[in-house]
C-alpha cells in the first residue's frame, strides 16, 4: 500500500520537524557556561568561595568542578573575560530579580496634553496652568498646543504669544524642550520637568 502524498511531504522536508537532538529543543543560553566558553586561555575569576584573580581556563574549570558549580562568563568583552563560579540557575534567578527591581524603580515619563484655542480666556488659561504645574511636579512632560480652526490660523501670532506666556509661567517647575512650532493646524511646545 502506497503512502499518501501528504505523508511524503513531511518526510521529504526535515526542516519542518518540530524536534531537535533526540526530541529536545535546545534553547540559546544568555551566557556561555562551562565547556561552551571557547577560545579563551585565561579568565578573571570571581565568586563567593573563590580567591579572585586571573587563572588559566582549565584551572578555573577545575575550581568550579571541585565546588560542583558552573563557570559562567559574566563579561565576555573584558580582557581577560570575567567568569563567575556559581550555580547557573541561581545566577539566572538573581539576574531576573535585579532586572525586575530596576524596572520597578524606573519611572515611566508620560506626556500630558493641554489644548488651547487662540482666544483662550484668562480663567481657562489659569485652570490649565494649574494642571500643567501638577503634571510637571509629578515628573511628567507637558505637550501644550494651540489648535487653529478654520480662519483662526490668521491669529498664529496670538498662539505663539500664548505658548510663550505659558512657558514663562511654568519657568520654576519646567522648561521647554524647543521653541513653539507650527505643525499643520497646531502650534506645539513640549515642556519637560526640571530635575
Amino acid at each position: 500500500m502506497s503512502e499518501s502524498p501528504q505523508e511524503d511531504k513531511t518526510i521529504a522536508n526535515p526542516q519542518k520537524a518540530p524536534f531537535h537532538r533526540g526530541g529536545r529543543v535546545e534553547k540559546e543560553l544568555p551566557n556561555r557556561i562551562n565547556d561552551k566558553i571557547r577560545g579563551v586561555r585565561e579568565v578573571r575569576l570571581v565568586g563567593d568561595n573563590v580567591e579572585q584573580g586571573i587563572y588559566t581556563f582549565e584551572e578555573a574549570m577545575r575550581i568550579a568542578d571541585a565546588q560542583n558549580l558552573d563557570l559562567v562568563e559574566v563579561s565576555a568583552t573584558a580582557d581577560p573575560p570575567v567568569c563567575r563560579v556559581i550555580d547557573y540557575q541561581k545566577f539566572l534567578y538573581q539576574k531576573k530579580r535585579k532586572e525586575k527591581e530596576q524596572k520597578q524603580n524606573s519611572k515611566k515619563v508620560e506626556i500630558k496634553e493641554i489644548r488651547f484655542g487662540p482666544q483662550t480666556d484668562e480663567h481657562d488659561y489659569n485652570f490649565k496652568l494649574k494642571h500643567a504645574r501638577e503634571f510637571l511636579s509629578e515628573g511628567n512632560k507637558v505637550k501644550s498646543y494651540v489648535f487653529f480652526r478654520g480662519r483662526s490660523i490668521l491669529f498664529k501670532e496670538q498662539g505663539e504669544l500664548l505658548l510663550a506666556r505659558f512657558c514663562n509661567d511654568l519657568e520654576e517647575v519646567g522648561k521647554p524642550e524647543a521653541m513653539p512650532k507650527l505643525e499643520g493646524k497646531r502650534m506645539i511646545v513640549i515642556i519637560a520637568p526640571k530635575k
